[in-house]
């Protein structure tokens, strides 16, 4: 169930009552590929590789802290998304999880459309050649300018928020001289098993217009009235990191109904239905994520039945995988720099990145993965705490782990499964500099996104 944040953020310093954390694993130097990337291996010598490129290596190269993402398991994931639901829905893949130009690039040829939700977003999609058409346009507050150049661009949808929104699309679309195509963004009243910062289908939040009270059915009637804008479509999404399909079924139950609604009321059958995101994946050994052909089936299925019980057609579908496609491609290497054990309780690990460059752990109270990359031990487990360099006691990256006991300064650790939101949501805290992301592939290893540097923070700094 969803949990309310602590007033003043977790209270991350508390003493962990006895038998709270999972014993250590029988083998420090495994690694699980359920959280790892495909890739991902030791070589003979115990270091790991991605790409077949020993991690030594890609910190000699590229410095440390940096976000490293397997190529080929991005761009076979993207695949598995795309196979999954065939020709006969689409998958938009949620931009905000991370965007890069070499991104987009690899979407556009593994055949996915974008899913953008801000002008930012939007020129990285455009600029990067995804076609306009394939590209749709989220956000509770679009501006002007942003909703103007998404149809001056020629974008497949633009997903409309909220009453005001469906006018002042409207408008720019007529003053363009488009019918610019929509869908609308309800909220269906269903609390998905998430934390509730991240829960979005539920009545008190920002996104979406309530089905309740007869808004979402009020909202069609506005859109369907207007001349520039061509409805063609609802929207919902229930939150995101959800393992249990239920939530989605009850989200299909609801958006069926108001189809049904707005075809008895106005004699139109909408043809598409956009189940949003939000499928989780294995940040640990304990979360077990399913399978693209899974969801699919499940999702297909779900929406046939509801449509065959209103004597509806079967819309298209849409779904937006971002954190199930990015997330488990990359992790996070850093160096370890201070040691630090405390009797009775833990030894704190600290590393040369933090919450500048992860924040999900302090925001989200979010669990991870670490391992020693750089060797292999034989040492007996400690119960650690990856810690950040930053000015701030809530620096955590990962909260609870166990690595070996000989751990030094120098050595490289990485933390899985971090391709979805840590670059995204990176920043300069205490004027540190945001890590590179480094694409890895056959050998081979790029820099797509480089490391900031001073000059980058001071060219802002005006004086």
């Amino acid at each position: 169930m969803s949990r309310s944040a602590h007033p003043a953020g977790p209270r991350h310093a508390d003493v962990l009552p006895e038998g709270h954390y999972s014993a250590p694993p029988a083998d420090l130097n495994a690694l699980d590929p359920k959280v790892w990337a495909q890739t991902v291996t030791r070589d003979e010598d115990g270091v790991v590789t991605v790409g077949g490129i020993p991690v030594t290596r890609l910190a000699e190269e590229f410095g440390t802290p940096a976000y490293i993402l397997d190529e080929a398991d991005f761009r076979a994931r993207a695949r598995a998304w795309r196979s999954a639901f065939g020709t006969e829905a689409d998958v938009y893949y949620a931009g905000k999880a991370f965007l890069s130009r070499a991104v987009v690039r690899w979407l556009h040829e593994e055949g996915l459309n974008v899913d953008v939700c801000s002008g930012g977003e939007l020129a990285t999609a455009l600029s990067a050649g995804m076609p306009a058409e394939r590209i749709a346009f989220h956000g509770n507050n679009k501006s002007v300018d942003e909703i103007t150049r998404a149809v001056e661009a020629g974008v497949g949808h633009i997903v409309l928020d909220s009453f005001q929104e469906i006018v002042r699309v409207a408008h720019i679309a007529r003053e363009l001289g488009r019918r610019q195509k929509v869908l609308i963004r309800i909220t269906v009243g269903v609390e998905a098993h998430t934390h509730e910062f991240i829960a979005t289908a539920h009545e008190d939040q920002k996104f979406g217009i309530p089905l309740a009270g007869g808004q979402a059915a009020e909202a069609v009637r506005r859109a369907l009235q207007l001349d520039s804008l061509e409805l063609v479509g609802i929207h919902s999404h229930i939150g995101s990191q959800i393992f249990d399909m239920s939530g989605f079924e009850v989200a299909a139950h609801r958006v069926v109904g108001l189809l049904k609604d707005v075809r008895d009321e106005h004699g139109v059958e909408l043809p598409e239905i956009d189940l949003g995101g939000g499928l989780g994946i294995a940040y640990t050994s304990d979360d077990d994520p399913r399978e693209p052909h899974e969801i699919a089936k499940a999702l297909t299925e779900i929406v046939s039945r509801e449509c065959e019980a209103a004597k509806l057609r079967t819309p298209r579908i849409s779904v937006e995988p971002g954190r199930a496609i990015v997330g488990p491609t990359a992790f996070t290497l850093y160096e370890v720099g201070t040691i630090k054990p405390l009797d009775g309780l833990r030894t704190y690990v600290s590393v040369d990145g933090g919450m500048s460059d992860n924040i999900r752990t302090a925001l989200y109270d979010a669990e991870y993965s670490v391992a020693l990359v750089s060797r292999t031990s034989d040492a007996e487990p400690m119960l650690a705490r990856v810690v950040g360099k930053h000015c701030e006691s809530g620096d955590i990256v990962v909260k609870d782990a166990f690595l070996p006991s000989d751990l030094a300064p120098g050595d490289l650790v990485a933390v899985p499964a971090t391709g979805a939101y840590c670059r995204s949501m990176a920043s300069n805290y205490n004027h540190v500099l945001r890590p590179p992301v480094v694409a890895v592939e056959g050998g081979e290893a790029r820099v797509i996104v480089r490391r900031e540097t001073e000059e980058d923070l001071l060219r802002l700094d005006v004086g």
